[in-house]
């Protein structure tokens, strides 16, 4: 109901920091900065399929509170033990998925160069 929320808010963060590097305009990015975009593509676009899943499934709502677990006791709770062991594994797969990535991009990039 709630996984969404970490990899949606890695997104936000990923996005800041792409456009951070962007508007600096640095030269001497590592491999992982080059890459950015690719993680941040992975997270939105997770993030959006859940958000769509989660409205289908009615677990999420267009009224206020939004998240269907909040209209019952102790439905917050629910909501955090979800993003801590949902939410959390799921960004860092993506993350390490997008790791493994890079490095593979800038090895063959070495490869071919030489």
């Amino acid at each position: 109901m709630s996984c969404f929320v970490v990899p949606l808010a890695q997104a936000v963060v990923t996005s800041a920091i792409r456009k951070s590097n962007e508007k600096n305009n640095r030269s001497d990015h590592s491999a992982f900065a080059r890459h950015l975009p690719a993680l941040e593509k992975m997270l939105w676009g997770g993030s959006v399929m859940l958000v769509v899943d989660h409205v289908i499934n009615g677990e999420l709502t267009w009224r206020f509170p939004f998240f269907t677990a909040l209209e019952n006791a102790g439905g917050g709770a629910v909501m955090l033990r979800e993003m801590l062991t949902v939410g959390v594994p799921m960004s860092l797969v993506i993350t390490a998925v997008w790791a493994v990535y890079a490095l593979a991009k800038e090895h063959k990039k070495k490869v071919q160069l030489t």
